[in-house]
């Protein structure tokens, strides 16, 4: 309840209020592109000069180690259970969002962690960084073995999750070289991962100096994007309409199962209570940007609006609203 009291996630459910009202209300696209790239130069900037005072220690390997085993995982059971019920580049396609992570509930938990004044290390961004890519990866690995095939047998997710059979010719397989290049060189990965190396260099020094940009304005700044966030939730909601009953409940339910074993690792790795909540926040969510913007080419076999729908229209307001407490108290009574 605490949360939901928080001025930040109250403008997110003005957002979504006022999109479900369909109020001419909106962000302009600069303006949401400018206070996404604001939120992650600002949490670089946190985790650099948190790093600078901590060091590189055995407990922050362990935490990107966590970090990696759980963007493996994942994806790939994701793929294994899903494709029981939708063709296997749906599969894919939805493993890779639920294995991919989403940097505003990461930064939303962040924010809930300093308002409980529960500390975490300044690493958990580059965590969040490193957890990105390799589902995407692992999506277009599985798509080109798929396409090898002479056919594929095709499952269409319909209104009460019945399937349509048929087949479907190979197709070319998409160059794994051109999705490395954009996984590892995208410039929201860029910025996080080099703001976060500037404040590791520049330390309390860099800290005083940056403290009205990257503290002073946070909090409002990540006001005005959930608020766009609530709007773009709202406008999405109508894209999961009619889809399987199976996926809607995927949506809903992953996201404990996947906190769950990342507080499994967590507790197994020794991690902190802070650092454990914001893993399992990331293994909880789902991504809504990078994931879509690539497998909408990669993987042309999957509908984006069935993963993109899932994610932003599900669980996303899922983990805003409900998630991040429960899994901060879970790993508090667990760990802490």
């Amino acid at each position: 309840m605490t949360l939901l009291l928080d001025p930040a996630i109250l403008f997110f459910v003005l957002g979504a209020l006022a999109g479900a009202l369909k109020s001419n209300l909106e962000i302009p696209q600069p303006i949401s592109r400018f206070l996404s790239l604001y939120l992650l130069m600002a949490l670089g900037l946190k985790g650099g000069f948190a790093l600078a005072n901590s060091g590189i220690t055995t407990q922050v390997a362990a935490g990107l180690a966590a970090a990696i085993a759980l963007a493996v995982l994942i994806p790939v059971a994701g793929y294994m259970m899903l494709r029981q019920f939708v063709t296997s580049f749906y599969a894919a396609a939805i493993a890779a969002t639920y294995g991919s992570v989403s940097a505003v509930t990461f930064v939303t938990a962040t924010q809930f962690l300093e308002m409980h004044q529960i500390p975490y290390g300044g690493h958990m961004a580059a965590a969040m960084a490193l957890m990105e890519s390799p589902a995407i990866i692992i999506a277009v690995l599985l798509a080109n073995h798929l396409r090898q095939s002479a056919s594929s047998t095709i499952v269409i997710p319909a209104g009460g999750g019945t399937a349509a059979l048929g087949t479907s010719p190979a197709r070319a397989g998409v160059p794994l070289r051109k999705i490395l290049h954009e996984s590892f060189t995208d410039g929201a990965q860029l910025l996080l991962l080099g703001a976060m190396a500037i404040g590791l260099m520049t330390g309390d020094a860099g800290k005083a100096a940056m403290q009205p940009f990257s503290g002073d304005l946070f909090k409002g700044m990540l006001s005005l994007f959930l608020l766009d966030m609530g709007l773009m939730t709202a406008r999405n909601l109508p894209q999961i309409r009619g889809k399987s009953a199976w996926l809607i409940a995927y949506a809903m339910l992953a996201p404990f199962a996947h906190a769950l074993l990342a507080l499994l690792i967590g507790w197994l790795a020794s991690l902190p209570v802070g650092d454990t909540t914001l893993l399992m926040v990331l293994a909880a969510s789902a991504s809504y940007i990078a994931v879509p913007a690539v497998l909408r080419y990669a993987i042309p076999e999957a509908n984006p609006s069935v993963y993109f729908g899932m994610s932003l229209g599900v669980t996303f307001p899922l983990n805003i609203l409900i998630g991040i407490p429960i899994y901060s108290h879970v790993a508090q009574g667990l760990l802490g």
